[in-house]
């Protein structure tokens, strides 16, 4: 295993100060953002233009990280891939395709992205969808030779207050969408501090699916007790703001997840894969001085067990 990050973290600098900052801190790949140029997605960026990308380009970006000693662990791209706004979820399918198309032509094998959900719709019907979406999807990723893998998140808040914005995180939901759409380029970007605040087991799951875990996120998170005991499990209700949620994103080392037994696990699993950091700790952001000094906490803690 290795130690990598996800990109958009640092805002809009350029994508070689990024790998430059990566190489000096001694990691050894980074997860790139592609979202579009135009986007209001919170923690995107777009470090790869994919609609413009060349040949020639992408052979400029591994000159620039195999001198660096850095690889691509993976282009990221996670929106709403079932949105009910058909127009929309045309944009971001299309989009994924790009990101596939990009990543071919990077060498890169793992393309990460969210299923999303249809809000007026039931779960089923979502399901139906969901396969019928990335059915496609991932047959033309397949053709290319690259894997699709979808982050765990459920996304609270995304288009309904309160309720899950994707349908796919949970082993239920997981063992359905791998019914439905079982290519073996089809798999996960495991993340634990989801199943943490879901007050899930986050270690049970990587042995039932480790053969679907191609990526895995390092991302903590910390359960306010005394709020959860006010509020339970659907949260705050009255005048909610991020800061009254019982559950918060912090660095890793910072939280609850035990990331030595995470490693452990991991390991006994055979994964050899990276171990990517996501910046979403609010008490390191604001400037990129802060950014990157919450990344330092993260790296610090995990060259401990990697």
């Amino acid at each position: 295993m290795y130690i990598g990050f996800l990109t958009g973290c640092m805002g809009n600098i350029p994508l070689k100060e990024k790998a430059q900052w990566a190489a000096d801190h001694g990691l050894k790949a980074i997860e790139v953002s592609c979202w579009p140029k135009l986007n209001d997605r919170d923690y995107s960026a777009s470090d790869i233009d994919v609609v413009s990308l060349t040949s020639e380009g992408a052979s400029e970006i591994n000159s620039y990280l195999k001198e660096l000693g850095l690889t691509i662990s993976s282009l990221a791209y996670y929106d709403n891939n079932l949105s009910a706004n058909m127009e929309q979820r045309d944009y971001v399918n299309s989009h994924l395709i790009k990101v596939i198309d990009a990543a071919k032509m990077l060498g890169v094998d793992t393309v990460g992205t969210f299923v999303g959900r249809n809000h007026t719709v039931s779960m089923q019907e979502n399901f139906v969808q969901f396969e019928e979406v990335f059915g496609k999807i991932v047959n033309y990723a397949e053709q290319k030779g690259i894997k699709v893998m979808i982050e765990n998140c459920p996304m609270v808040g995304w288009q309904i207050s309160g309720l899950p914005g994707t349908i796919s995180f949970s082993p239920e939901l997981w063992s359905e969408m791998f019914r439905r759409v079982p290519n073996k380029n089809f798999g996960l970007n495991y993340d634990p501090s989801h199943m943490r605040f879901m007050l899930m087991d986050y270690i049970s799951p990587v042995k039932e699916f480790k053969d679907r875990i191609f990526h895995v996120h390092a991302k903590d998170v910390y359960l306010k007790e005394n709020v959860l005991e006010q509020t339970g499990i659907y949260n705050k209700q009255l005048h909610n703001t991020p800061g009254e949620s019982f559950w918060k994103p912090v660095m890793p080392g910072r939280g609850d997840i035990d990331f030595e037994k995470l490693v452990a696990v991991l390991a006994d699993i055979g994964y050899d894969g990276v171990v990517s950091i996501e910046h979403e700790d609010p008490d390191y952001e604001g400037s990129l001085e802060k950014v990157k000094a919450g990344l330092e906490i993260a790296i610090d803690t995990l060259k401990k067990i990697i």
